[in-house]
């Protein structure tokens, strides 16, 4: 498997660390504010709107899931629209009446939308059944995902595919698939991006093939009841450090690592990992509590999240997907349509292992990244947290 260079976003993991890192930790409520600034500057709004968006966006959270629930046979997509307004995309064309959500003086408008021609459950039967004779079809096994805007399966190819007749493409696997199909191009190939014990700081540790040493990005602290360590993707070595930003070196003792299907996570243990902080910022000049966790149904396409790489720093951004496959054979073989995709420009290689997060909400690790030729980034993709090891759970700050 290719090795990339990766920065990934670090975890504080214990009162030394906080001390030699001089670092301060923030509120929720700073937090928050902070990821918002992030989204004005994106957007070129103001910030208050920016802050007012977030909370929206949280506020739908509950109401999505139950909707999931409620329309599950007619359920093609959600998605959340610029303004925090929720869409919901249905099957068939018996309306249903919008609605709203109200949290105080927030109100978060529920529109219906009829007409889809494939279920989300269709849609992943349509890649479960099928994936293996899609990338057959192609000279680069391609990435697929569910489009749940409009109810379609998305079909990410390499440009040596795209010179060829891709409406023909289509049609053919849409007969194959009997669901809707759209094809898209991505820049370079998906790659995984590899790349200290506190939260969003670096690590580093040697190939044992090559012996050449690698850096990835610690992502949340977890325990599993007997011991604590950090998370971090699995491509990266198995023998790690944790490099503080004094240059202070800490042995990491491998755990073991899940690196199939639906899996990108590694645990390293240490006694020194045991706050539930994280870094946010380039500089790790700012710690975050973590004060909770998103699930994947949890989370909807046209949600803002945020994260730090070593080498991108920190970045918000739209998710795209929350049912995605990436292209290749990057987890152990083909991916499972169990990832999150998020929009770039905020990645690079070295931020492998690093933290998705949403203010204090922990929401993933990241998996890896898709590029155009001129190296800038088109997305990123993470693992969410419902996929840590068996056993293993984040280490959460008390209420």
């Amino acid at each position: 498997m290719l090795r990339l260079v990766v920065a990934a976003l670090a975890l504080v993991a214990g009162t030394p660390a906080i001390a030699q890192d001089a670092a301060t930790v923030v509120s929720g409520e700073t937090a928050l504010a902070q990821d918002a600034a992030e989204v004005a500057r994106v957007r070129a709004i103001d910030a208050a709107a920016a802050l007012r968006l977030l909370r929206v966006q949280a506020a739908s959270v509950a109401a999505t899931e139950w909707i999931e629930g409620r329309y599950r046979d007619r359920l093609s997509g959600i998605a959340i629209e610029r303004d925090g307004a929720v869409t919901v995309l249905l099957t068939g064309h018996k309306p249903v009446a919008d609605g709203e959500v109200r949290d105080g003086d927030i109100v978060v408008p529920i529109r219906f939308r009829t007409g889809a021609k494939a279920t989300r459950a269709e849609l992943l039967a349509a890649i479960a059944q099928h994936q293996a004779a899609i990338r057959a079809m192609l000279i680069r096994p391609p990435a697929m995902g569910v489009d749940a805007r409009h109810g379609e399966l998305l079909v990410l190819i390499g440009a040596s595919d795209a010179a060829g007749d891709t409406a023909a493409l289509r049609r053919r696997i849409a007969d194959l698939t009997g669901v809707p199909v759209r094809i898209a191009t991505t820049g370079r190939p998906d790659l995984d991006l590899a790349g200290e014990v506190v939260g969003g700081s670096r690590l580093i540790g040697p190939d044992p093939t090559t012996g050449r040493r690698y850096f990835c990005t610690t992502g949340y602290v977890v325990t599993d009841g007997t011991q604590t360590g950090v998370v971090t993707a699995a491509h990266c070595p198995d023998t790690l450090e944790h490099i503080a930003k004094d240059g202070r070196r800490t042995p990491l003792a491998f755990v073991g690592q899940w690196g199939w299907g639906f899996h990108d996570v590694q645990v390293n243990a240490s006694p020194d990992a045991s706050l539930p902080l994280f870094h946010p910022d380039a500089a790790r000049t700012m710690l975050r509590p973590v004060e909770g966790q998103r699930s994947r149904a949890g989370t909807r396409v046209g949600d803002i999240v945020c994260h730090r790489g070593e080498s991108s720093g920190y970045s918000c951004a739209e998710v795209e997907m929350v049912d995605f496959a990436p292209s290749g054979d990057l987890c152990g073989g083909p991916c499972l349509p169990t990832w999150v995709a998020v929009a770039g420009p905020g990645c690079r290689g070295g931020d492998s292992g690093g933290p998705v997060f949403i203010g204090t909400t922990a929401v993933g690790i990241l998996k890896g990244g898709s590029y155009r030729p001129d190296g800038s980034c088109v997305s990123y993709y993470y693992m969410s947290l419902d996929y840590l090891p068996d056993g293993w759970r984040l280490v959460r700050a008390a209420p």
